[in-house]
């Protein structure tokens, strides 16, 4: 049987993989996102834009899609649902209605203004983690430092004494301190992902009127879909 203590320690090395490898996946969608936009708003005029922008909001409904997932295993519940207008028609006629649908959108807007959510996560878990075990290791590794006028350790830097025992105590002190502030940083952190991907990768609104006309139309409860999830998310333990 699990306790809250243990899930809280066995959701900390997920949220901090996501964190740390929200940075490379946010290089990507931020360079798609800006490089697809533009190209296709100013290639419009010569037709050829259409494609680009359906393309660069097809990618961004997948790395939207991607989003949902991993947060929601993260979290052990599902995201507010989302829906996707249903683009009529063939071939290139059914492009050009694609730019029309408002999700994709907040999905391509998603991918713009989390990048720098990303980078911030990246950097302060990265220092949290890597820089507290660091420190709670000091005295280790301490000893390979170069010793003499040009090295001054973090006691010597704030007090301006050379004290070697106590600049061992001083970092090992902060190396706890951020080790022991981790766990709750960085799920604050992944709390705003959360927050972010509800503002922009959900529509309660849009969805709850999609259902209703779906129901009306019929007569009959619609089937779930991609914003109606079919399984329930187990919690994470």
């Amino acid at each position: 049987m699990s306790t809250p203590t243990s899930s809280a320690r066995g959701r900390f090395p997920r949220e901090l993989s996501f964190l740390l490898r929200g940075l490379p996946v946010g290089i990507v969608a931020f360079t798609v996102a800006v490089t697809g936009f533009v190209l296709g708003v100013g290639t419009l005029v010569i037709v050829c834009g259409v494609p680009v922008l359906a393309g660069t909001l097809r990618a961004a409904r997948g790395m939207a899609r991607v989003e949902r997932r991993e947060l929601e295993a993260l979290a052990g519940r599902p995201l507010p649902p989302h829906h996707y207008r249903v683009a009529g028609g063939t071939g290139f006629a059914r492009m050009a209605r694609s730019p029309a649908d408002p999700q994709s959108w907040r999905d391509l807007a998603h991918m713009v203004v989390s990048f720098p959510l990303r980078v911030v996560s990246f950097c302060v878990a990265l220092v949290w983690t890597v820089g507290g075990v660091g420190g709670l290791l000091y005295v280790a590794w301490a000893w390979a430092l170069p010793r003499g006028g040009d090295h001054q350790g973090l006691y010597e830097l704030i007090t301006g004494n050379g004290s070697f025992a106590a600049d061992v105590a001083l970092t090992t002190a902060v190396g706890v301190f951020l080790l022991v502030t981790a766990v709750p940083l960085v799920r604050a952190l992944a709390a705003l992902h959360r927050s972010l991907a509800s503002a922009l990768l959900t529509n309660r609104t849009a969805a709850a009127r999609a259902t209703a006309a779906a129901t009306s139309g019929s007569g009959s409860a619609p089937r779930p879909t991609a914003a109606q999830p079919t399984e329930p998310l187990t919690a994470a333990v």
